[in-house]
Formats: C-alpha cells, sequence, structure tokens
C-alpha cells in the first residue's frame, strides 16, 4: 500500500486539499502557506512541483522539512503520526494532518508550530 501512496502524484491530490479547505471557509493561499512551512519549498517552487507531475516520493525528497516538524503530533486515518516509523510516510501524514487542523478553523500559528511569545 506504502509503494502506491508514495507513488501519487502530487497534482491529484492538491485539489482534494483544496476543495477540503475551502469548503470549511479557509483559502488556496492558506493551504499553500501550510505546505510551504512544511515543505520549504516557496510559491514558485510548490507550482513547479504541481506542474511538473511529481510523485508524493519527489515532492518530499526535495523538501527541506522544517525544524519544528516533528511538533506535529496526533492521529490522522487511524494512525499517530508521530508513531509511523516510515519517514516519507511520516511526512506525507504530516501533511494530511495541517491540511485537517487548518479545514477546522485552527489558528495558522498554531497549525505551523510557532513559540509562544513573551512580552
Amino acid at each position: 500500500m506504502n509503494a502506491r501512496v508514495f507513488g501519487y502524484p502530487l497534482a491529484r491530490i492538491y485539489p482534494l486539499y483544496v476543495q477540503k479547505v475551502e469548503r470549511k471557509g479557509r483559502t488556496t493561499e492558506e493551504l499553500d502557506e501550510v505546505i510551504e512551512w512544511l515543505t520549504g519549498f516557496d510559491e514558485e517552487q510548490l507550482r513547479a512541483h504541481l506542474r511538473d507531475g511529481s510523485t508524493l516520493e519527489e515532492f518530499f525528497a526535495d523538501a527541506t522539512l522544517h525544524p519544528n516538524a516533528s511538533l506535529i503530533t496526533g492521529v490522522i486515518c487511524g494512525m499517530r503520526v508521530e508513531e509511523i516509523e516510515d519517514p516519507l510516510m511520516q511526512r506525507i501524514r504530516y501533511l494530511d494532518k495541517l491540511v485537517d487542523e487548518l479545514a477546522k478553523g485552527r489558528k495558522m500559528d498554531k497549525i505551523l508550530r510557532e513559540p509562544a511569545r513573551t512580552a
């Protein structure tokens, strides 16, 4: 199953993410911000991966995961993301978890795991 998921084109999954967040009143720009935060890509790089048909495996192979990505915890698809052993599957589920949080209306600073600011 993992090998099949790894071969999915990002361009096939991205519109589903867009639909999910827009149904809940969030924007494509917010979705892109979340993806760019996780992967280290800028907008141009994200668009290139979508345009070029990169698979999830290729997409995450090129990504530089955010240093705070390990702070993403919780259950997605019945699994705790922090306990997923396969690094690629964990990265895919990190993205799924962030998209879920966005769609559920969580504040962006919480989604992006920004440290609390002191006064």
